[in-house]
This record gives structure tokens, sequence and C-alpha cells, in this order.
């Protein structure tokens, strides 16, 4: 069993400010994996004073020594690549493949793209008379969650890094332990002391104290929208800048003259990637109502070909949830959308048959369903589609941006025309047609509830910025 007893602060690992311990659980299991301390607010204090202490000279470095640090991080991960996969794993239950060929790869992805960034970044303009620069904000906290727990660590660490800022990071206390592996890179990789600082613990230990500390500047979130919502109330009265990337319920439209069979099933086989838990997974399905029967009979017949088990095991596609907290609240709302009225076209409550241990989920599809039913209101976060009919485009779109989120939208067509009108209709920020997806240039993050900010590649830089103007300097 892992022991991760002590935080990253100022360079060094150090013992908790007070002692106190809390049990990380394998998901696939239901075991006991690791041991973690639980910070406090004065573990956050010693931190955050690190933090402005090195952001003196740390913000003063050239973008050349930047680049080589990041280029050192870079190296020392590539060598932890299958330690923070194989963690990836234990701690959330991702498959092997899934945690090899997109989770830890996410995290190389997002610093090596950040470094090459950089080597080109404009860091001051003319405008009109005057000079404007592009400036370090400072101390930024970072709260980062357990679903794609290194993607939101380095898509987050990478840019403040880049612009000159330090950083102390609260990964999830659920799946914390890539988090600390990460930490070890940071030392390895030679970042200067009081840089990267690390403390595990709680939202409302080490989360709120984050959030409301005076000497951090601005905040980085990525979480529940009701979450998100309590970090932007702690940080109000300090006036810190807070950028979040909260909830979803994306919708994917299939317009009338898609391919059903291949649109359906790539929706399908999207939504139970990393067990549905994803911010962005098209959870709601929007088909033309004569196909409604044919899209719930394709869905299930896709969703049969789901290979849920052991994630350590070869083949596995689909492994458990996280918690037996997200367990207990996904089982309820599929019984709500029985309850409710939807038609159940697969799965439904309970583990999947032949599975007595582990918080698996059975992959369920629910079809008929309207956007008044819980099921598409709510943020399931677990592997259940909702699939729902329209009579007419304007519907379609209508019910789309009928919900308060608006981080991603779908659209499936043959007519390109088509496609991008109803693309630019959708209120979301990251909007994908035809199964493409963004890449590590492409800005993330969304309208509403939720989020603001954008994440990943140049437009990540922004966050971490401030802006100088010098009149007369031009």
């Amino acid at each position: 069993m892992r022991e991760y007893d002590k935080f990253y602060i100022n360079g060094e690992w150090v013992d908790p400010v007070e002692p106190k311990s809390m049990d990380v659980i394998n998901p696939a299991t239901e075991e006991v994996c690791a041991r973690i301390s639980i910070g406090s607010a004065a573990d956050v204090d010693k931190a955050a004073k690190a933090a402005d202490a090195a952001f003196a000279s740390f913000s003063r470095t050239s973008r050349e020594e930047r680049v080589e640090l990041l280029g050192a991080i870079c190296e020392v991960y590539q060598k932890r690549y299958n330690d923070i996969a194989d963690a990836i794993t234990e701690e959330m239950g991702a498959p092997t493949a899934l945690s090899v060929q997109a989770q830890a790869a996410t995290g190389i992805g997002h610093l090596s793209t950040a470094m090459e960034i950089l080597k080109t970044f404009e860091f001051e303009e003319a405008a009109g008379h005057s000079r404007v620069f592009k400036e370090p904000i400072g101390v930024c906290g970072m709260i980062t969650p357990w679903n794609w727990p290194i993607n939101q660590i380095t898509c987050k660490v990478a840019p403040a890094l880049a612009v000159g800022c330090t950083v102390v990071l609260k990964p999830s206390e659920v799946a914390p332990l890539c988090g600390y592996i990460f930490a070890e890179v940071m030392h390895e990789a030679g970042v200067p002391a009081g840089v990267f600082n690390m403390i595990n613990g709680d939202g409302a230990g080490v989360g709120t104290a984050i959030s409301s500390h005076p000497l951090i500047e601005m905040v980085s979130f990525t979480g529940s929208t009701r979450a998100g919502s309590l970090v932007a109330q702690n940080a109000a009265p300090s006036v810190k800048r807070v950028t979040q990337e909260l909830g979803g319920k994306s919708p994917n439209i299939l317009l009338d003259d898609v391919n059903l069979e291949e649109a359906v099933t790539r929706g399908v086989m999207h939504m139970f990637q990393n067990t549905g838990q994803s911010c962005n997974a098209p959870s709601r399905m929007l088909v033309p109502r004569a196909k409604m029967e044919e899209a719930a009979a394709i869905a299930a017949n896709a969703a049969a070909t789901v290979v849920v088990g052991d994630p350590r095991v070869e083949g596995t596609s689909m492994g458990p949830v996280v918690s037996e907290v997200q367990w207990n609240k996904i089982q309820g709302l599929i019984q709500a959308g029985i309850d409710e009225g939807a038609v159940l076209a697969c799965g439904g409550v309970g583990r999947p048959e032949g599975i007595d241990k582990g918080y698996f989920v059975q992959p369920t599809v629910f079809s008929n369903v309207n956007n008044d039913m819980t099921i598409a209101r709510e943020e399931i976060f677990g592997p259940v589609l909702c699939i729902m009919p329209y009579d007419s485009l304007d519907e379609a779109i209508a019910i789309a941006n009928d919900t308060p989120y608006g981080l991603a939208g779908y659209v499936q067509g043959e007519d390109m025309d088509q496609v991008m009108s109803v693309a630019g209709k959708i209120r979301a920020g990251n909007i994908n047609i035809n199964g493409q997806s963004g890449d590590l240039m492409t800005p993330f993050g969304g309208y509403k509830q939720s989020g603001n900010g954008r994440e990943w590649g140049a437009h990540g830089f922004t966050d971490y910025l401030e802006i100088k103007a010098i009149a007369g300097a031009a």
C-alpha cells in the first residue's frame, strides 16, 4: 500500500502542520490502496508564503530559462510515465489502455505544448502610443478533479510556469496518487524551491483556504458547478481572479441525413469512454423523431460491445466509477429515469451481471427522454446516455440550449453547411463535428454554468497573465 504522508512545500517534503490521514480506495476492488495526509489552512499558508517569496525571482526569469525548465520537466515525466498511468488506473479505475494512451498522455502533451508555445509567445505589443506588456499574475492556486487527474494538473501548471507564475496545487483527495508522483517529477526536474507546491486535502479545508488566501492572486478550479460557485464566493472578498471549468450536459445532434449506424455508435462509445466521467461527455443524443426506435436499437447493440470489468485486464474497455458516493448517485439517477417514464433500452440499476464487487455500473441507454426529466437535466457523470427526439432543427437547437450548462456540443451530418449552421447556434465553448475532437491547441472551456476562462494551448496562457499598459513607450 502506498503511504503519501508529506506535502511538497518550498522544494521539500514536509510533514503537515496538523497530522490527519485519509484512506484512498481502489474503486475496482473497494479496498484501501493508499493513505494520504489531509492538510489544513496552516499548510496552505506555508505554501502560499513560499510561492509568494519565489515569485519575486521566478517572474523575472527569461523565456529561455523557462523553456529549459519545461523541457527538464518533460524529460523526467517521460521517465515516470508508466508510474503515472499505473497510479491513475489504481486510484480512479481507468482501464490500463486508457490510462496509458490517453490519461497519462495528456500530461506530457500539455507540458510539451506549453513549452513550444512559450518559444514564440508575444509578451508585449504596441497599442497606439503605448506598449502593452503581459506579465505573470502572481501566485496561482489550483484545485483539480479526479476524473482526468493528470490532465487537469498539467493543463494548469504548464501555462502558469511558462509565463512565470508560482503555484499552490491541491489535487483531488479521491485520486491523489498521480499528483504526488507529479510533485516528485517537479522536484527531480529541478523546479526552483517555492515555484511549485502541493498539498493534499479536501475542499472544505484546503480548497477553501486556497480560494480565500490573500497571497494567492488567482484560482483555477475544475470540478462541479456547485463547488465552483463556492470557490468564487470564497475568492470574492480578496477580489482574486477565478477561472472555472465546471459541469456539462452536452447535446449530440444527429441531423436527418446522417449515417445513423455510424453516428449513434460513435456517440455511444464516446459517452462510455472513461466510464462516462468526463464533463464534456455527449450525454444527450438528439435524433429525428422518426428515427428514435432505430437509434435506440443501434445504441443498445453498441453498448453490448462494451467490456466492463477489472481495469488491469487486457480487453477491458470500461472500468468502475470512482467511488461509492458516485455509484450511489448514478444508481439513484438511473432509477429516476425509469420512474419518470424514459424507456430503458439497455442497462439499468445494479452492477453488471457477474460482478459483485467494485463500483461498476451497467452501460445504460434511455430512449424517448424529454428535456424535463431528471436524467436530462442533471449531470449524471456516469455511463448513462439519454436519447431524445426532435421534430425540427429549430426544436433540436432549442433543446440543446435548454440547459444551464454550455461546455460542449456535438453535431453529426452529411451537409456541411447545415452542420456548421447548427454548430454556430449551440451555446457552448467546444463544438465537435462528425466525430472530430479538438487537439491540445484547442481552447477548452464553457459558457454559462460550465465556467469561465479557457485552458489548453495559447489561450491557456491568458488566465495567468496581467495586462500592463505603459503610455508613451511605443
